[in-house]
């Protein structure tokens, strides 16, 4: 596999402790993106020794890799960035836990075969019947923000936290009185899956996975005693009718989806008033014509979406851009510099709900591995932007360029996006 070569005299490493590095910094969030430039401009393909992995930034490599699942496996994708000590394999050792992936990390056939029995949950008869539900809980949440008094709020607390991850549960059948435990034991998925924790660190964080773990189990077994309408009984229906899936891959899907289904539509929602309401014209175009929401939802995605890289591992000797890969590299998929790729997207680093090849994003993926919740996150936002343009037009950000974000390798999550709506 060859695209556009790399421009010579440049050393396709990142050294760690010292050297040309480009400005990028693998789990820094902050302004991730003139690093990316540099990147795409001077060595689109660079091996970091600092994480192990070869860098791809360039949109048409990204992509290639997506659509060639044969030589780029994505069973990686969920391994942790940091191996687990000796402590934390302990722990989840003597806790049973025993999870490989649900999707994200599976190849064809497997793949395919357990794709299958999921997506018949994912239906969108199913995603039209949740739509209600998801608009009266999101009117819920914003008359709670908005009874404070000194008509200031903050978009995460206020309804990014608690809108997603009662969707998700009430989807997969959880009760969602359970949604700080869940929501913890999230916060501990992410950290040990893509975060860099010491072995200390990670003791508590190990502990969390195994109730994960076991919770998931623990559904997989009260639905077959207990039935209902929701995704879980559906697989195990699916599994009665002679689907070919098991009990644990059943608690597989659900230890993915309970945090894939979540997490990712938080950070888009909170992402998605952090980069709007900056950009007053943008804002006020979507209370002017409200059936712009859905391209202003794809730009954000576009422009700063939850998920700037994500990874995959060459099966067999290949060559990207020019760089020999050999067999058994990890390769990191920055796709938040893909998608502001200028050989794709005209004057990429402005934020326009009006873009027209906006759909062409990378952000939940391509190929075989396209993300299965994504109609259902779209949707999420989409009910947010409407309610919040309707209700308070006036809405703005507050301090946007103090806002904080998560370390992380692959997720860029603001701590917090505050907001006000009172008078200036």
């Amino acid at each position: 596999m060859t695209t556009a070569e790399i421009p010579t005299g440049r050393c396709p490493v990142i050294h760690g402790g010292g050297g040309e590095d480009y400005g990028y910094e693998p789990f820094q969030m902050k302004d991730p993106f003139p690093s990316y430039q540099r990147l795409r401009d001077e060595a689109p393909i660079v091996f970091d020794e600092r994480t192990g992995y070869y860098v791809v930034t360039r949109y048409d490599d990204v992509k290639a890799i997506f659509a060639d699942p044969g030589t780029f496996s994505s069973e990686n994708t969920a391994a942790p960035v940091r191996p687990y000590g000796p402590p934390a394999k302990q722990i989840m050792a003597e806790g049973g836990f025993s999870v490989y992936s649900g999707l994200s990390s599976r190849q064809p056939p497997e793949h395919t075969r357990i794709r299958a029995a999921v997506q018949k949950g994912f239906t969108p008869r199913r995603l039209r019947q949740l739509e209600p539900a998801i608009r009266e809980r999101v009117t819920e949440l914003l008359d709670a923000m908005l009874s404070a008094p000194d008509g200031r709020g903050e978009i995460i607390r206020g309804i990014a936290y608690d809108l997603p991850t009662e969707t998700i549960l009430k989807l997969i059948g959880v009760d969602t009185e359970m949604v700080p435990l869940f929501k913890r034991w999230s916060d501990s998925r992410a950290a040990m899956t893509w975060g860099d924790l010491d072995d200390e660190q990670q003791i508590p964080h190990a502990h969390n996975l195994v109730a994960y773990w076991q919770e998931c189990q623990r559904l997989v077994e009260h639905c077959k005693e207990h039935p209902g309408e929701n995704l879980t009984s559906d697989l195990l229906r699916a599994q009665a009718d002679g689907d070919p899936i098991t009990d644990h891959e059943i608690a597989s899907v659900l230890y993915s989806l309970l945090f894939a289904g979540h997490e990712t539509t938080t950070t888009l929602i909170a992402n998605t008033l952090r980069v709007l309401l900056p950009n007053r014209d943008q804002w006020d175009a979507l209370v002017d014509d409200p059936t712009r929401i859905p391209a202003a939802v794809e730009e954000v995605l576009r422009y700063s979406g939850s998920i700037v890289a994500w990874r995959r591992r060459a099966t067999r000797d290949a060559e990207i851009a020019g760089v020999a890969i050999p067999r058994g590299a990890d390769i990191l998929l920055v796709l938040g510099s893909a998608n502001r790729d200028s050989s794709r997207f005209d004057q990429p680093d402005e934020f326009d709900v009006g873009r027209g090849n906006v759909r062409e994003h990378l952000s939940f993926g391509f190929g075989i591995h396209n993300c299965i919740g994504a109609p259902l996150a779209r949707m999420q936002v989409k009910v947010v932007l409407e309610e919040l343009t309707r209700r308070v037009p006036q809405l703005r950000a507050v301090d946007p360029d103090t806002i904080e974000y998560r370390e992380n390798l692959s997720f860029r999550v603001p701590t917090a996006v505050p907001v006000a709506w009172n008078e200036v």
